[in-house]
């Protein structure tokens, strides 16, 4: 399945080597549950909106993108702290602002092969 092929099984068999790989890599990675966190970030909507303009804008403060948005500094605050926590972004203070912007490379691939993916026709 990981060239992209449909499989079809109708047989009550196992397949041994496929299964022994699938647990090799099951039990290769025993972060699920962060890993599953760090992908609910992207079930919200407002969090991958924020994500999406400082991914195409750059460094933006509180103010700019609850305008941006047209919600208030609070509630961007809220969502900035979550993804802020997930290490999706960063905070640069200058001054008494505060400008956020995409924590690394691999979010910003993350935002741009999402919109890639559903720009597919």
């Amino acid at each position: 399945m990981g060239d992209n092929k449909v499989c079809k099984c109708d047989c009550k068999g196992i397949h041994k080597e496929k299964l022994d790989k699938a647990i090799t890599i099951l039990n290769g990675y025993c972060d699920w549950e962060r890993l599953s966190d760090f992908y609910k970030n992207f079930a919200d909507g407002t969090r991958v909106k924020i994500l999406t303009i400082l991914d195409k804008v750059g460094c933006m403060c509180v103010n700019d993108i609850a305008v941006s948005l047209d919600m208030t500094k609070s509630a961007i605050s809220h969502q900035l702290s979550n993804l802020k926590e997930c290490n999706l972004v960063r905070a640069e203070k200058n001054g008494k602002t505060v400008f956020y912007s995409l924590a690394d490379e691999h979010v910003k691939d993350i935002i741009d092969k999402g919109i890639e993916h559903l720009q597919e026709k």
